[in-house]
């Protein structure tokens, strides 16, 4: 009998053994299998998954989402806003919008609609920070500037953003006639850089003019200054022109209206024209903006003042415009010179107007003189003839007054001023 109990104990101790080493292969096996689930998570609805596609047709995509589930995307969860989604082929790899965990079929119902929506924001958002020029296009104005579209997203490009070719040089920065003017661009396509973008609210801010600086950077980089180049005005401003540029590559330039003429001008539509084609020199390049001049390209008449004015002379010249300290007198069409309201009269002056009006041609006389800040000083108190004021024409004022002849009564003469009779 101990023998059969010895038995029968060695026999339930290799059970209990093997009970304990299934147990401990089944906890490892579920152990596993849990390690398992955090790696390959179970989707929920509104997850982004990843799969694989295995069946794709007009009407409907499905897609192995790695061997946990089958998903299809159809119906109106096709619509795509990336690209990539209305080119998919057996094989390719796409990230979908879970919308239902089970359908009908039992297979998960997916959506690229929302997962293409965030996918573009994302490629819009690493565009802005690398600062990569992309393509938008133009679907309406409205004050403040244009809207546009980029790929399926809309976007803003503000007035201030436009390019000095594009920009509405309004007069009085009148609303109305700056969205007339920006109007004409609807359903053009512009070259823009994304300067804000911004998902959750659904924004984004692109900009012309920083995709045409960078771009005019690198064309700019083949020009020096000294460089004679010749183009098209294509605006004019009260500040000065913008000239074009460039045989294959366009570039604008500034030409500010102290670099228009060596004689001084009240407004650039003095002496050019828009459309006119010019030379001009390159006098400074600060990154993408040139900055030109016309008058360099021409000899300084300041160079040889002192062989036709000396300091002490005394000179014919025309008004040109009343400034609170005083006339800007043209002595020739070249120089011009400045008679300061202290040099204007012995007695004070009130007001400008009561010496003279721009067109009064006056006696003046010279003195200063000097050349290389282009400056001429004018007196015209210290003038030694009697300054006539005159007509554009030349003519004295009183000229033109009717003159009454003056009638001699011999009666009332001097007694030493009557004829003399002689006695015959």
């Amino acid at each position: 009998m101990e023998t059969e109990l010895a038995k029968n104990q060695s026999g339930l101790m290799c059970n209990c053994m093997s009970t304990n080493t299934t147990n401990t292969i089944k906890s490892d096996e579920f152990r596993k299998l849990l390690e398992k689930e955090d790696i390959i998570k179970i989707p929920k609805i509104n997850d982004t998954v990843s799969g694989t596609v295995i069946s794709a047709s007009k009407h409907e995509v499905r897609v192995d989402l790695g061997g946990i589930a089958i998903g299809v995307v159809r119906g109106p969860e096709l619509y795509h806003e990336a690209p990539e989604y209305s080119r998919l082929k057996l094989g390719d790899s796409v990230e979908a919008t879970v919308v239902e965990l089970e359908n009908e079929n039992g297979e998960v119902e997916l959506s690229f609609r929302f997962a293409g929506h965030k996918k573009t924001w994302d490629d819009l958002r690493v565009k802005c920070d690398q600062g990569v020029i992309v393509k938008a296009q133009v679907l309406d104005a409205n004050k403040g500037g244009l809207l546009v579209k980029i790929g399926h997203i809309a976007g803003f490009l503000p007035v201030s953003q436009l390019t000095s070719e594009h920009y509405p040089r309004v007069p009085g920065g009148d609303k109305n006639k700056i969205l007339e003017h920006i109007k004409q661009f609807v359903n053009k396509i512009f070259d823009v850089k994304i300067i804000d973008v911004d998902p959750k609210e659904e924004k984004l801010i692109v900009s012309e003019k920083e995709a045409w600086e960078e771009s005019q950077h690198s064309i700019a980089s083949h020009y020096k200054i000294g460089d004679t180049v010749e183009g098209k005005i294509t605006a004019i401003t009260d500040f000065g022109v913008f000239l074009e540029f460039g045989d294959t590559e366009k570039l604008e330039g500034l030409i500010h209206i102290s670099e228009l003429a060596w004689q001084r001008i009240d407004h650039p539509k003095e002496v050019v024209r828009s459309g006119e084609r010019i030379k001009a020199e390159i006098i400074n390049i600060e990154g993408s903006k040139i900055f030109l001049s016309m008058k360099k390209l021409k000899a300084d008449p300041w160079v040889h003042v002192g062989e036709r004015y000396q300091v002490g002379q005394v000179v014919r010249g025309k008004i040109l415009k009343l400034n609170p300290f005083g006339l800007f007198v043209e002595l020739d069409p070249e120089i011009h010179g400045l008679a300061h309201v202290s040099e204007l009269s012995e007695k004070p002056v009130n007001t400008l107007d009561e010496v003279a009006v721009p067109g009064t041609i006056l006696d003046f006389k010279i003195i200063s003189i000097e050349p290389r800040e282009h400056r001429l000083g004018l007196s015209l108190k210290q003038s030694t003839t009697t300054s006539t004021p005159e007509t554009e024409s030349g003519i004295p004022e009183e000229m033109n007054k009717t003159q009454t002849p003056v009638q001699i009564d011999e009666t009332n003469a001097p007694v030493d001023e009557k004829p003399i009779t002689e006695n015959v």
